[in-house]
């Protein structure tokens, strides 16, 4: 308990950097500059980093498969309601996207080390990319059609370059590409620079957050399904499935993780 307690307090200790940062330093620090940054340019080091560190095997696939399903399930749950809730597109947009993508790498990853040992990196760095492509799809799509059409929401997926940085470092994963160790260094540089660079962004973004402009009752929306309605989909879902322990709990913790950053990568990407 204490180990997973840590972990996630090593974790806040950059986002209250950020936070306290832009508070101190308010206009000087430029939030969309440093966005822009990371999701052009950081992020490409972490997407291939993540995928060439182990390579890609087929068993492996059950899951983030099995964590893409729930997805999608949860997507149509929330869509069923949030249009009889939410009229304004912008909010319907919001309360579709925010409720079902989680911090899957720079929390869950941690959490799960903490919680399963170094057993389970492999298993929530292929969930961790299926995250990534929620988000950089389906996400970037309803964000963008809050507020574009949707031929420009479309532009908007393929404009990404993390979508085809991992295109590219699949295919040399499944071509048995292994680089040398100077490159690997390299890429770990970038990725570890892109997420703490993503936990500082969370504080910057938080600092600027004012509490009596939240829209109560998205708020109330999202935490309501993120946290006892996608619960009760996974575990129904988990329930029937003959897995080990240890990939179910992975799947389940991965699902419950907390809004992601790259929400806020969008608010100022896109």
């Amino acid at each position: 308990m204490s180990s997973i307690i840590f972990s996630i307090l090593s974790i806040y200790v950059f986002i209250v950097m950020g936070y306290l940062a832009k508070r101190t330093f308010k206009e000087k620090i430029d939030d969309k500059t440093i966005t822009l940054l990371n999701v052009y340019f950081l992020q490409i080091f972490l997407t291939f980093w993540g995928l060439l560190i182990h390579p890609v095997d087929i068993t492996l696939l059950y899951a983030p498969s099995i964590y893409l399903a729930i997805v999608i399930i949860a997507l149509m749950v929330s869509a069923f309601f949030a249009h009889r809730l939410f009229t304004h597109k912008k909010e319907y947009s919001i309360a579709m996207v925010a409720a079902i993508i989680g911090n899957t790498g720079n929390l869950g990853i941690p959490l799960n080390i903490a919680i399963f040992g170094e057993a389970s990196i492999p298993y929530t760095t292929v969930v961790n990319l299926v995250n990534v492509f929620v988000v950089y799809t389906i996400g970037v799509y309803f964000y963008s059609r809050g507020s574009f059409d949707v031929k420009t929401s479309l532009k908007n997926i393929i404009k990404l370059p993390i979508l085809w940085a991992a295109i590219i470092a699949i295919t040399l994963s499944s071509l048995h590409y292994k680089p040398n160790e100077a490159v690997m260094n390299m890429l770990m540089m970038g990725a570890y620079a892109s997420m703490t660079m993503q936990l500082f962004l969370f504080g910057i973004y938080l600092y600027g957050t004012k509490v009596q402009e939240i829209n109560r009752v998205l708020i109330g929306w999202v935490v309501s399904f993120k946290f006892l309605i996608l619960p009760a989909i996974a575990f129904a879902v988990l329930s029937f499935l003959s897995l080990d322990s240890m990939i179910k709990g992975i799947i389940f913790i991965e699902l419950i993780m907390p809004l992601a950053v790259a929400n806020v990568n969008l608010r100022f990407a896109l």
